[in-house]
């Protein structure tokens, strides 16, 4: 049986001298210093509202109840959110008003909790849901990432999380350097993709179609970088399960830091999305979405 209140209390611990993130930085961020994800032990949210834009079974016709917090521990060039990723857009909440705020979600008649670029508070939102949870909060929890997570972290959010949505950023560390900062992404992602997949599994919806358990893959299309997408649906399909759900995204635009870069400064073509979705359907990975390309 899982120990709930020793686990957060790890989780605290850990931001001490934080290695909440696999950037391990070191932060005392429970004494106030800001680590690289620019964030101490204080709790900031950009928005917690409604949202019907996620992938079917998540927005399904209520909405998926999405709290998007402020701050990132990446540094993503391209990053289609970067006011509140990068420049910190939001409002300073306490623990008790994140959890009235995921109650208040619940009687708006919300799918989910969808927490939003969670990594770095992942120690107040697992001691939120289990608040929540003892004040009547019966709805799954989301944690909708980046991918690039601690699997120590990870292990101690087991039965916190129903339904993991990471992203499979890279499958090249160059990449991942060259618009990430990140040297590891891809052994520290795939790594942390695996231990999702153990804790809960392929998705399970419920009898209208609303995910219930699971995880589900986002992947966004770069343009220039193909070879990147088909190594990252090549990791899904033959070291996740051909059973897999993957979201395959198209939205890529020009944000942030993206012009600075030839192959990223202009949008993704119809024919670079077209050749991602053959790929993803000659591996045979069935589960999932593709986008209309517009």
């Amino acid at each position: 049986m899982i120990d709930f209140e020793e686990n957060i209390e790890k989780l605290y611990s850990v931001m001490d001298k934080c290695e909440i993130c696999p950037r391990k930085c070191g932060a005392a961020r429970n004494n106030g210093q800001k680590g690289i994800c620019r964030t101490a032990n204080k709790i900031f949210v950009a928005s917690c509202n409604t949202h019907a834009g996620e992938e079917p079974p998540i927005s399904g016709a209520g909405g998926s109840g999405t709290i998007f917090f402020s701050n990132c521990a990446l540094n993503c060039v391209f990053c289609q959110n970067y006011p509140i990723s990068q420049l910190g857009n939001g409002r300073e909440m306490s623990l008790d008003d994140l959890v009235e705020s995921m109650l208040r979600l619940q009687e708006r008649g919300v799918h989910n909790i969808n927490f939003v670029t969670p990594t770095h508070y992942s120690a107040y939102i697992a001691k939120a849901v289990c608040l929540s949870h003892k004040k009547g909060l019966a709805i799954p929890i989301l944690y909708n990432c980046s991918g690039y997570e601690n699997i120590e972290i990870l292990k101690l959010l087991e039965g916190i999380v129903d339904v993991y949505l990471p992203d499979i950023k890279y499958s090249s560390d160059e990449l991942a350097f060259k618009y990430s900062g990140i040297k590891n992404y891809v052994a520290v992602n795939q790594a942390a993709l695996k231990e999702m997949k153990r804790q809960v599994g392929n998705l399970t919806v419920d009898k209208n179609g609303i995910a219930k358990r699971g995880m589900i893959v986002r992947h966004l299309v770069l343009p220039g970088a193909l070879e990147n997408t088909k190594k990252a649906l090549d990791f899904v399909a033959k070291e996740l399960s051909t059973a897999a759900f993957v979201s395959l995204m198209a939205q890529y635009h020009t944000a942030n830091k993206s012009h600075e870069f030839k192959e990223l400064s202009r949008s993704l073509t119809e024919e670079e999305y077209e050749e991602a979705v053959k790929y993803l359907e000659k591996l045979g990975l069935e589960n999932g979405w593709v986008q209309d390309f517009k």
